[in-house]
């Protein structure tokens, strides 16, 4: 009916227009504004749409409505605690520690604590603190010469790239004002790295950009000379991601500038993927002949491995060849499926892999198992931004936290979610100069150290409430955990049973590890 309406009143309303115009000439207004409609309208009515063919004109409307609906949202209609990946409640909390105000709020909590899925702890009427010292913790097994003493809590792995040159570099000045390590994800190191200084953990993907030949094999030569260098303090391997496991990744020709070819050792101008699997190894055996590379060519310095849990016969399988050849890694960064990205194809990141809360206790009871435990630190990857998730973490069985999208937050990011575009708002994710130049890397360097400062002091006093004067002392056991509306459990009885130091190599392995400790081989993953 309104296309017949449309078709109909169209060429009336223009004749009638032009007719009037001829003995009012304010008329010639009318006929200025509703031209270009028509026009658009017998545009729409040749047009595939669906909507627009059937409602010329109007049909517009709903795309523009659909375009904003984010903002809208965002703004209007989510409330405090419903926003994803991160609610408006820990954005709001994050950016008052940024600014250094204060991070009270009134009332009380408007949580649903009797809700599935609540997480507290208990306190102690004696309550305990947390050192200084015991703030950091050395990174180092005992294959490693030049050991690192790291801070709890550092800036998980973001490209130069996928994040503007100024985002980065405002990281890393407020990593090195603050006194913590900056992972440079798998874009190489770039001169927004090197700029200011601060600590690096140099992150090794699959197409080993920075240190790659043409043909895009390892150089060791390259990676030789970086790093060595003062300001590398580690090297971690990319196994996976997160938020895509098992999917290489795709930066596309918009992005890929001189810049970044040049710190990539690519072409630019031309779409920049990443193979799915290292092709230096494919095997746990080789992996760790990797790590023994890697280790020498660095002087010794720590290594260590990132990755999503998937089938967890495959993690078995690196701990069953870390037992078999003695060499170990010096560090396991476990990266939660729900942790962010660039861009991924949504599948991936709504379907794949294993929760982080899930992940930790089952890698760090697998280390236990193998009697290894002692000698690699376990870092949390995924979803990190306040100081209960450090305790949680912790409790789970980490050593370190690493967060991404928080300190992202710290520099501006308004979680648009227009990572992939290259047009973000803040300037953050963008390399469109004109919108990077919004980052103020002085203001937003003192934004990321304050806000990792305030982090870790809600993190001691937390665990300073719970009567515990070290990080070392959580255990699942401190995490109280609602799965239904019914009382609290620990946390501990929702994981597999836990592992006593070697029984994995012993005949007395409980049910749940037994099928997947057979299936672990160590020339296969």
């Amino acid at each position: 009916m309104y296309r017949q309406l449309f078709y109909l009143l169209t060429p009336l309303s223009l004749a009638l227009i032009a007719v009037l115009s001829i003995f009012w000439l304010p008329a010639l207004w009318l006929l200025i504004i509703w031209l270009p409609l028509a026009l658009i309208g017998l545009h729409d009515l040749r047009c595939p749409t669906n909507v627009l063919n059937n409602y010329p004109v109007i049909g517009h409307l709903r795309y523009m409505l659909e375009f904003v609906r984010p903002e809208l949202r965002q703004y209007f209609f989510e409330s405090e605690t419903s926003g994803r990946p991160f609610s408006r409640e820990k954005r709001n909390l994050i950016n008052a520690r940024a600014d250094g105000g204060s991070d009270t709020s009134p009332f009380g909590t408007i949580r649903d604590v009797e809700a599935p899925g609540y997480n507290f702890s208990g306190h102690s009427i004696q309550p305990g603190e947390v050192s200084e010292e015991n703030r950091r913790i050395v990174v180092g097994g005992p294959q490693c010469r030049r050991p690192y003493n790291a801070s709890r809590l550092n800036i998980s792995a973001m490209s130069f790239g996928s994040l503007s040159g100024s985002a980065v570099e405002a990281m890393n000045q407020g990593a090195r004002m603050g006194g913590f390590a900056h992972d440079t994800g798998e874009g190489a190191i770039s001169p927004y790295h090197e700029k200011h200084g601060g600590d690096l953990i140099w992150e090794l993907g699959t197409a080993y950009f920075g240190c790659r030949t043409k043909e895009g094999r390892f150089d060791p030569d390259t990676f030789r000379d970086k790093a060595q260098g003062d300001q590398v303090k580690m090297i971690e391997i990319k196994i996976s991601q997160g938020a895509k496991p098992s999917h290489g990744g795709l930066l596309p020709a918009a992005k890929v500038n001189e810049e970044i070819a040049q710190t990539r050792q690519i072409e630019a101008g031309q779409d920049c993927p990443s193979p799915a699997s290292h092709p230096e190894f494919s095997n746990p055996r080789e992996m760790l002949e990797f790590v023994t590379r890697l280790r020498e060519l660095s002087d010794g310095k720590p290594v260590g491995i990132k990755l999503c849990i998937g089938k967890r016969s495959e993690f078995l399988s690196i701990c069953r060849a870390m037992v078999e050849t003695g060499t170990l890694v010096d560090f396991i960064t476990v990266d939660g499926a729900e942790g962010g990205t660039g861009a991924a194809p949504q599948e991936f990141s709504d379907s794949l892999g294993a929760y982080i809360d899930e992940a930790l206790p089952f890698v760090d009871n697998a280390l236990r198992g193998t009697g290894l435990r002692q000698h690699i630190r376990l870092i949390a990857s995924g979803k990190v931004a306040l100081g209960y998730d450090m305790v949680v973490k912790t409790a789970l069985g980490a050593d370190m936290c690493n967060a991404a999208r928080a300190f992202m937050f710290a520099v501006g990011c308004i979680q648009a979610r227009r990572c992939h575009t290259n047009r973000c708002p803040t300037g953050v994710t963008t390399q469109d100069p004109k919108r990077a130049r919004a980052v103020h890397v002085p203001t937003k360097a003192e934004r990321v150290r304050q806000y990792h400062k305030a982090t870790l002091d809600s993190f001691a006093a937390l665990t300073g409430a719970m009567g515990l004067s070290r990080f070392e002392d959580l255990s699942a056991e401190h995490i109280q955990h609602r799965s239904e509306y019914a009382p609290s459990q620990p946390a501990s009885r929702f994981s597999w049973p836990a592992l006593s130091d070697g029984q994995l190599l012993g005949d007395e392995i409980p049910a749940p590890w037994q099928e997947c400790w057979q299936a672990a081989g160590v020339d296969r993953f």
